[in-house]
């Protein structure tokens, strides 16, 4: 059979909290998770028995330190098919070490595409139990939309859409180093948290001033002090370009803004992409992409 592409659509964190910690150890997640439309592509060719994986930037592992291979893996296990086999072909356009779960999506994208094209009908509870093996943010990538995240962030619940707008997504150089950033985290007095009942009631009444008011991750505050600089220094351009709000998203590098006007966003665009090189352009994502890609 011919091989068939999935997409994968970047996860953006509206809000982000951390509350704690769990009898495992991990850390209490509360946040709001969405996805827009710059997206990954994945393409599944179903074959003889192994994984192959290509595609991605040279540096991207090609074996199980890739969570698309892995998840694979884990599906041909769970789906009692240990001597299948896929090919599968990654065309990144979520950069790495970004906070927006490049990795995770493409392993709910294999997750999702080998469900469909091996008929394997495994209901969407065990996927997520799948992909929780591999990373927190998975089961969400599973959803995409608009959710509520709690526990690691993967206890969900649906909340309504992101109102249409214009989004830009920075991300500057450097990457961030999440082990790093709870370190810091753990050792920090947080002084200001994230209103979530307030972002909540904005989502419900789909008013996006509100909402980008409200947006808040507190992973900003415990950043180093260069990598801080260079954060609030792209927020800072945003706003002063027209954006109604902006954030780090997830525990970064990458910058997202919220824009009312296309205009607007589109001149916010060409300006930063003249300095950075992975600057994009977005809008939310209307439907979860479960079927192939046209």
């Amino acid at each position: 059979m011919d091989a068939q592409t999935f997409l994968a659509p970047a996860k953006l964190n509206l809000s982000l909290d951390v509350t704690g910690l769990l009898p495992d150890g991990y850390h209490e997640m509360k946040m709001i998770l969405t996805s827009v439309t710059l997206c990954d592509e994945v393409s599944l060719k179903l074959g003889a028995s192994g994984i192959r994986l290509a595609g991605g930037p040279p540096y991207l592992p090609t074996d199980e330190r890739n969570l698309a291979y892995r998840a694979a893996k884990l599906f041909f296990e769970a789906a009692g098919m240990p001597e299948a086999g896929v090919e599968i072909h990654l065309k990144k356009r979520i950069p790495v070490g970004a906070g927006m779960a490049g990795g995770s999506t493409d392993a709910a994208a294999v997750l999702r595409g080998l469900n469909e094209l091996t008929d394997a009908g495994l209901p969407m509870d065990t996927l997520c139990a799948l992909g929780g093996q591999l990373g927190s943010d998975v089961p969400y990538c599973l959803y995409g939309e608009t959710m509520l995240g709690l526990g690691r962030g993967d206890v969900l619940s649906p909340l309504p859409p992101m109102p249409d707008c214009h989004i830009v997504i920075c991300k500057p150089r450097f990457p961030v180093s999440t082990p790093m950033l709870f370190s810091r985290l753990d050792g920090h007095k947080i002084r200001c948290r994230p209103d979530l009942d307030a972002l909540i009631d904005a989502l419900r009444c789909g008013d996006l001033q509100r909402i980008a008011q409200r947006m808040y991750n507190i992973f900003e505050d415990v950043l180093p002090p260069q990598q801080r600089r260079e954060i609030l220094q792209i927020k800072s351009r945003l706003l002063q370009l027209g954006a109604l709000g902006a954030m780090m998203t997830g525990t970064g590098s990458a910058v997202f803004s919220l824009f009312a006007s296309e205009d607007a966003a589109r001149n916010a665009w060409s300006s930063l992409s003249a300095e950075y090189r992975d600057c994009f352009l977005a809008a939310p994502m209307r439907q979860n992409p479960d079927s192939a890609a046209e």
